[in-house]
């Protein structure tokens, strides 16, 4: 059985901004590459190979590893 519409004056979408907002969230909108765009492979690939073997290459490493391991932990 469907939900009665709400009155509030809201659509849905910002009836569920507003929710967040009250939780204490932030909406934030990031722009990122697309992977699809020309060029964003060899980019990719030439970032790579200038962090090979330097120190933030490792930290990285780690950070995504413990990220990944904080992941497994939600399941």
């Amino acid at each position: 059985m469907p939900r009665p519409a709400r009155t509030d004056g809201l659509d849905k979408f910002r009836r569920y901004r507003a929710t967040r907002q009250a939780r204490g969230m932030k909406l934030l909108r990031v722009w990122v590459p697309d992977p699809h765009a020309p060029g964003f492979r060899e980019e990719a690939q030439r970032q790579a190979r200038l962090l090979r073997g330097a120190a933030e290459e490792s930290e990285a490493l780690d950070f995504i590893a413990a990220a990944a391991d904080l992941g497994d932990d939600a399941q």
